[in-house]
């Protein structure tokens, strides 16, 4: 898997931190448009001071839940992080001011989904660029959360508490090296999919164009 997040990162022109203990936080959004649900990870991985690397895989969710499509805070829509690598977008704040977590310092780029119903629509609505407190943060503080529900406004959610203590110690130890400042990367299939799908329709089309064309000529 390493390899593989390694080569997608390196594809979009993203940066990797091989640094000791220096963190990579990759968010992969599945294909699935199914909302509400937590069916996307949050992978961590850094290099360890022997050259190993160490990396984790967290159950999470990058959409933000039904209640917020249905009731968005911005007239434009509810935010849904557009793919893309923030560097250095993120610090270890209070979210909401209750506890720890990453909370946004500087911009990211959000789609606004304005359709006002509990469908993500991820290739209509309107792009954004700006501070909205796209934070990285847990759902319940025990145990693992069902729903995301009230949890995401377009925020990246860890579903369990654990593993976002485990996260966030690393964090800390991130912060002790490297200074309080993270970069948070959304690698989004759903897009990737449409683009693939896309060139698909184009290559067949000229394909089929090519062919028409050899067949009026050879008569």
């Amino acid at each position: 898997m390493l390899g593989r997040i390694k080569s997608i990162l390196k594809q979009n022109g993203y940066e990797l931190y091989t640094e000791p203990y220096r963190l990579n936080i990759v968010g992969l959004r599945s294909e699935s448009i199914v909302p509400n649900q937590f069916d996307d990870e949050i992978h961590v991985f850094y290099a360890k001071s022997d050259g190993a690397w160490n990396y984790h895989i967290w159950p999470a969710t990058t959409d933000p839940g039904t209640f917020w499509l249905n009731n968005p805070v911005y007239e434009q829509g509810t935010a849904i992080l557009a793919q893309g690598q923030y560097q250095n977008s993120y610090a270890i704040g209070k979210h909401k001011g209750l506890y720890e977590a990453l909370v946004q310092t500087k911009p990211v780029t959000v789609i606004r989904d304005y359709d006002r119903d509990a469908l993500l629509d991820f290739y209509n609505g309107e792009k954004q660029t700006g501070i909205f407190g796209i934070n990285i943060h847990r759902a319940e503080s025990t145990g693992t959360t069902k729903l995301i529900n009230k949890y995401s406004a377009g925020c990246q959610v860890f579903q369990n508490a654990h593993d976002f203590e485990q996260f966030m110690t690393l964090c800390e130890q991130h912060r002790k090296l490297y200074g309080n400042s993270f970069t948070y990367a959304l690698v989004d299939f759903r897009s990737m999919r449409k683009v693939t799908i896309k060139r698909l329709v184009t290559a067949l089309s000229v394909s089929a164009a090519m062919a028409l064309g050899w067949i009026v000529f050879s008569k």
